[in-house]
């Protein structure tokens, strides 16, 4: 697993103003620190994967470098990720895209227990590519897990990665006990836990809502 701010880096600016919740009044300034550290993440990403040696020709000769081989393919969860999916777009930049349509709906009753409805599903043929699983808080897992069964039914993945800015140790837990396929999981952040609203303490908010505003 690679948690970002293991390493002190310029990714710290960006995860800590989109924690605090002055600065999150600037709706344009919470998506573009979503985007950056998108673009971070792809970035450590793309250093795992494969390449090849290839010669560029310049206007005055010829230059040795290792491109990849394959894009990845990139699978987003609406609504909230779209700020995050867009900074890894923007460095895969040829990659086939899919989106996925699922939101948490608490149950009612004692437990309070959260369950995901999954309504939407468009993606490309995910045979032995390798993709990126794309949502920007692992709270539950649950909205990962359910993504990972129903995409991966009847077609296997080269290789899977999971990422998220914040993630809750349960979350992690739930999605090592549940997928079942090798994955690996990459995150900004680990949080101390899920309150008993399963939201990410201390986390950030909602991220959709902070994004684009509140729903109804």
């Amino acid at each position: 697993m690679f948690v970002l701010d293991q390493v002190n880096s310029v990714a710290n600016h960006f995860l800590a103003q989109l924690r605090d919740r002055h600065i999150q009044s600037d709706r344009m300034r919470f998506r573009r620190n979503l985007e950056r550290l998108g673009e971070i993440m792809a970035y450590e990403i793309s250093k795992t994967m494969r390449f090849k040696p290839m010669d560029v020709m310049t206007p005055l000769g010829s230059k040795s470098t290792h491109l990849i081989v394959e894009q990845p393919v990139l699978i987003t969860v609406l609504r909230a990720a779209l700020p995050f999916y867009q900074g890894f777009s923007n460095f895969f930049d040829n990659a086939d895209c899919g989106f996925i349509g699922a939101y948490r709906k608490e149950e009612s009753g004692h437990s309070r227990q959260i369950e995901v409805d999954y309504l939407y599903q468009a993606a490309p043929n995910l045979e032995g590519r390798e993709v990126i699983i794309i949502d920007p808080m692992l709270a539950t897992g649950k909205s990962f897990a359910k993504t990972v069964k129903n995409l991966f039914s009847k077609e296997k993945p080269g290789k899977l990665h999971i990422c998220s800015v914040i993630a809750a140790p349960e979350g992690i837990e739930y999605l090592n006990k549940e997928i079942k396929i090798p994955f690996e999981i990459w995150v900004g952040s680990i949080d101390e836990r899920l309150n008993s609203q399963s939201f990410v303490i201390p986390g950030l908010g909602d991220a959709g809502d902070l994004s684009f505003g509140e729903k109804r």
